[in-house]
């Protein structure tokens, strides 16, 4: 893939210190770090070393990264460390991928609440899957899976939903024998959209009791009992959304489409299109419309104010992993499935390099010489100093 002509920085760096000036008090200290981030990333500001060809004369100044979970440029490396985690934790059976999004009327309350909704919502899905899956009428089983927060869609607009990735089948409740979903179907959908629809608004409401929900702006009304009981009745016979993509073709292809799932950010810099005149211009596929590319225009600041939504909470885990495949129990599990389903002990091979993992995730050598083309690349130890010291660079991935 050829290297973005544009990127979130440029449009930071262009635009970012007069959005600065306009929103003075309305920014989070945590939205403010990931700007300075993103605009200083790969700069000298954040330091550098030298490389030099071992076939010819060139050297190059390599300049470090922010390591920001919210950076476009930073999210290759970690995802090719953690798909290569996660191939020894695949199971030799057919894999589901299961979608939970909130309505718009709890969006509004959760980007006001982000660490105590986002929490609901992880919690709720995780207990609607396990619950329906443990139930006897349906899989009899104890499965395991991974879910990853999304907040944005195509728009950048706030629209926060979970992916869940779930092997097609678990271990029995007495742990003796694997228990397979039928080929094609994982769990009834409108099941758990009405169970998690329940689950969900009974967190909620709990939370709201014990104070943790701080409602203002347009929501302040809510902050009265009955006026929140009131908003949330719609809800409580609303059809929720939840839906289960087609199965994946195999275990491998799941680690392969998952992957561009886990480290995305709300918009890579390979969508955009134009940054000039004070506007952005960015590629969006319309879903309304069949998943047609469109071209969408935004204002400098509006462009921002919508990146800006979806910066997560400090130290907020936006992978989780549940049943089989949680922490703490996952490596016993995890080796009795493969017994159950007679797989082979995956070998053990010793970690990477990060160069080697990008040239594979991307077809892209960071250490073949641009010039030449026969050299390899050779780091000079000595780094550079950077040019500028900053706390509020502090790694948030």
């Amino acid at each position: 893939m050829d290297r973005p002509k544009l990127e979130v920085g440029d449009v930071f760096r262009r635009y970012g210190d007069a959005y600065r000036q306009q929103q003075t008090g309305a920014l989070s200290i945590a939205q403010r770090r990931v700007m300075s981030a993103i605009e200083l990333c790969r700069t000298a500001a954040l330091g550098s070393h030298r490389e030099h060809c071992d076939q010819c004369p060139y050297e190059r100044t390599c300049y470090d990264s922010c390591r920001n979970r919210h950076c476009p440029k930073c999210q290759s490396l970690a995802r090719a460390q953690w798909i290569e985690d996660r191939q020894s934790e695949l199971l030799d059976t057919q894999y589901f991928h299961v979608v939970f999004t909130l309505p718009e009327e709890i969006a509004a309350i959760a980007y006001q609440n982000k660490k105590v909704v986002y929490d609901i919502l992880f919690r709720a899905t995780s207990e609607t899957l396990r619950t329906i899956a443990a139930d006897p009428k349906h899989l009899g089983a104890e499965i395991g899976f991974f879910a990853v927060l999304h907040s944005w869609g195509q728009n950048l607009m706030f629209h926060p939903h979970l992916h869940c990735v779930v092997p097609g089948g678990g271990l029995s409740l007495d742990g003796d024998r694997w228990v397979s979903c039928r080929p094609g179907f994982f769990l009834p959908v409108r099941v758990l959209s009405r169970l998690f629809r329940r689950l969900f608004l009974e967190l909620l409401q709990q939370a709201f009791d014990d104070g943790q929900l701080h409602l203002f702006t347009a929501l302040q009304q809510l902050q009265l009992p009955s006026a929140f009981a009131a908003y949330l009745a719609p809800l409580r016979q609303a059809e929720w959304v939840v839906y289960a993509k087609a199965p994946f073709a195999g275990p491998q292809q799941v680690l392969d489409y998952v992957g561009r799932y886990t480290h995305r950010v709300a918009i890579s810099n390979h969508r955009l299109l134009d940054i000039e005149n004070g506007q952005v211009q960015f590629r969006y596929k319309d879903y309304r419309q069949d998943g047609q590319q469109k071209t969408m225009p935004l204002s400098a600041d509006e462009f921002i104010r919508r990146f800006l939504l979806h910066v997560l909470p400090d130290g907020f885990h936006r992978i989780r992993y549940y049943g089989f495949l949680g922490n703490r129990y996952r490596q016993e599990k995890l080796e009795r499935c493969r017994q159950l389903l007679g797989m082979a002990v995956p070998a053990t091979e010793p970690p990477k390099d990060y160069r080697d993992q990008y040239e594979e995730l991307t077809g892209i050598s960071l250490r073949l010489c641009p010039v030449c083309r026969r050299g390899q690349m050779i780091r000079i130890a000595v780094p550079l100093t950077p040019a500028c010291e900053s706390p509020t660079l502090r790694d948030t991935s």
